[in-house]
């Protein structure tokens, strides 16, 4: 049975939802559903989905795969190119393997998209409701309600913590060199973006968002995925990640609504799939299809059960769920 702790934070997290939907109903955004239940997944190198099977008792529909979401993301992309306006969900989202103290293979998701925005304003809106869910969930805490939130780039994070500059480090042997000399196990690390997360994980992460929020934004262009790349410096995307507690919580982008350029990033993920021997999916073609007619967009998503742990001064996504996974896997 559920703990007090479990059920403190189940009211908790009511209190949680309804601070989001305040905030978000007063500043225009329409909240949304997406299915769940979806004929292509995301193609994200270290994500794998469920996998279910459909199989039709009447006469409508074929037997075939169908995948729990990992993310509601194309989905909601397709109706903004229908002309939404700026969209947010509450999602319940999946993601096989999971299960650490802070990763669960089910687990919720906010997930909003502001349209004619970049990737400024959504850090906005989202400090803006982390202040007002942290002075509804918790009066007392100072985390979430110290805005502004640090605004840090990658190339200046790394700095900081190794003195290892990734602009003059830029090639896969120069950056493995400097990461090595300075002491950072990079194992068979095989791209420059290999070493970066070894050395970022091992020096930078725990060390974000110690005494207010952190947007970390500007990542190399290797590592863009659905972002655009930042028009006056195209060696950097237009992506955000968001840290509290060294903790990551959220990861958004300016998008991408280069339908071409979105393709050839799927297919080389597809190949990186494959080559690590994970199953590597067909492309989702609407979505592919609606990205030009999506307007100059923004968006992010936020883990919302890690937001709930830090808030109520938990260490662990167990003591925030009511039947956390670690208890029948």
């Amino acid at each position: 049975m559920p703990s007090q702790t479990q059920w403190a934070a189940a009211k908790a997290r009511q209190t949680m939802y309804a601070a989001l939907r305040a905030f978000f109903d007063s500043q225009g955004y329409l909240e949304i559903e997406t299915p769940q239940l979806v004929p292509t997944p995301g193609m994200e190198v270290h994500i794998d989905p469920f996998e279910t099977h459909f199989l039709p008792q009447t006469d409508v529909g074929h037997a075939r795969s169908l995948y729990l979401h990992t993310s509601p993301e194309y989905a909601m992309k397709r109706l903004l190119a229908d002309g939404s306006g700026p969209l947010f969900q509450i999602a319940r989202v999946f993601r096989n393997g999971e299960v650490s103290a802070h990763h669960n293979p089910e687990f919720t998701l906010l997930e909003f998209y502001r349209p004619n925005a970049d990737y400024t304003a959504i850090m906005a809106d989202l400090e803006q409701a982390l202040a007002a869910v942290e002075t509804a969930v918790n009066p007392t805490g100072r985390m979430f309600s110290k805005t502004p939130y640090e605004r840090l780039t990658a190339r200046d994070a790394v700095l900081r913590e190794t003195g290892i500059d990734i602009r003059v480090h830029s090639t896969f042997s120069s950056l493995k060199e400097a990461a090595e000399k300075a002491g950072i196990r990079v194992g068979g690390a095989s791209s420059f973006d290999d070493v970066f997360f070894h050395l970022f994980l091992q020096k930078v992460e725990g060390k974000l968002g110690l005494e207010r929020p952190t947007f970390l934004t500007e990542y190399p262009a290797s590592m863009a995925a659905l972002a655009k790349l930042k028009d006056a410096d195209p060696t950097v995307a237009e992506r955000v990640e968001l840290y509290a507690q060294g903790v990551e919580l959220g990861n958004g982008f300016s998008e991408l609504t280069d339908s071409a350029e979105q393709r050839r990033r799927l297919l080389d993920e597809q190949a990186q799939r494959r080559a690590q021997n994970r199953p590597a999916f067909a492309l989702d073609e609407a979505f592919l299809a609606a990205l030009p007619m999506m307007p100059p967009s923004a968006g992010i998503a936020v883990g919302l059960d890690r937001v709930l742990m830090l808030m109520t001064g938990r260490r662990t996504l167990a003591e925030v769920l009511l039947f956390p996974a670690q208890d029948f896997v």
